[in-house]
């Protein structure tokens, strides 16, 4: 069965294993120096600037780790929400090779905004307190939501107004964007985003993400920290080829695009199901619902998703997340099976 436990469950889109196979034709030079690099990093620039340095990478945390430490000094902090991947899913790997702190902040949403964040200015100057120096943000969030363009240029502002840098952890930048109108720079770099981690795994790639500095100067020096932080890869061909793929014809904007709307199709399913509480309407390819623990266990029998949250009352809350093959027959079988079990 099809799983809704999250898009890395997805396999990898056919485009992306046509480009590897073709990659794998022949020698190639290392280390970047080929010429499916440059094209994936062509593609990325025409989307936000041609001055924009673009580093590929193995993986998200790889992404954000190194993409962070060039933005931070050693007495330096990082805010974040508490849901955020670098505090909840990242294993400590920022405290421990950047040796930063972070400053996990509750929110009703997955969504920082100048409020939140507000009280941490007091900490500047004060030697003895750690100093918040970046705002990180989550695009789409782990809550599924989307800030939406006036909110992360409010948020972006205050940031820049306090001496701070503004990190996008875009793992799903490709929902986000598709959500908001498929513009990737009027929504990032427009707005404020200083540092961009380009998330293509969880939207049909096999492992490729991008370090993308919006602000070019703090790329400065970034080829020493991305080799020191284990990104580097040697067969980078087979890295760029997904994210060329990806990127030819707005293939990964189509591809976010019909994750979210199948999680819309999901959603109105819901509705419609009054034993099933659902958190809100699904900004990008998440959905999160309550609903009773005895539900949950009959329909884990039947289809993969995770608890996202644990009650004490008898229900939980779930996340159901949709992916890019995922159908609306998987959609539609699923809303049956949820209709058998809760009646």
């Amino acid at each position: 069965m099809p799983s809704f436990a999250s898009d890395n469950t997805a396999p990898v889109h056919p485009a992306v294993l046509a480009a590897i196979a073709k990659a794998n034709e022949g020698h190639a030079p290392a280390y970047g120096n080929d010429r499916w690099t440059k094209g994936a990093t062509e593609k990325i620039q025409a989307l936000v600037g041609s001055d924009v340095p673009v580093y590929f990478a193995w993986n998200g945390t790889g992404a954000n780790v190194t993409g962070l430490s060039t933005m931070l000094r050693p007495r330096d902090a990082i805010i974040c929400t508490e849901d955020s991947h670098i505090h909840a899913d990242e294993g400590g790997a920022p405290e421990r090779f950047i040796g930063a702190k972070l400053i996990d902040l509750p929110t009703p949403d997955g969504k920082l905004t100048p409020a939140i964040c507000a009280p941490q200015v007091a900490h500047l100057g004060d030697l003895h307190q750690v100093q918040p120096k970046v705002v990180s943000v989550t695009q789409s969030t782990e809550r599924g939501t989307v800030y939406r363009a006036e909110e992360l240029k409010a948020l972006a502002d205050w940031a820049h107004g306090n001496g701070f840098l503004v990190h996008m952890d875009g793992a799903r930048i490709a929902n986000a964007t598709a959500a908001l109108g498929g513009d990737l720079r009027a929504t990032t770099r427009a707005l404020g985003v200083d540092v961009l981690s380009f998330g293509f795994t969880k939207n049909g790639g096999m492992g490729a993400e991008a370090v993308v500095f919006l602000d070019p100067a703090l790329g400065e020096g970034f080829q020493f920290v991305r080799k020191q932080g284990m990104q580097l890869s040697s067969k980078m061909r087979f890295v760029a080829a997904q994210a060329d793929a990806l990127l030819t014809d707005g293939l990964w904007l189509q591809l976010a695009g019909h994750a979210n709307s199948m999680a819309r199709r999901l959603a109105d399913g819901v509705a419609k199901l009054p034993a099933i509480t659902l958190a809100r309407r699904p900004d990008a390819n998440a959905l999160f619902v309550t609903l009773a623990d005895t539900a949950i266990a009959a329909l884990q029998q039947r289809h993969t998703f995770y608890v996202w949250k644990a009650g004490t009352d008898g229900t939980s809350e779930c996340r159901w997340m949709c992916s890019w093959d995922t159908t609306e027959q998987d959609v539609d079988r699923f809303l049956a099976d949820m209709r058998e079990v809760v009646g």
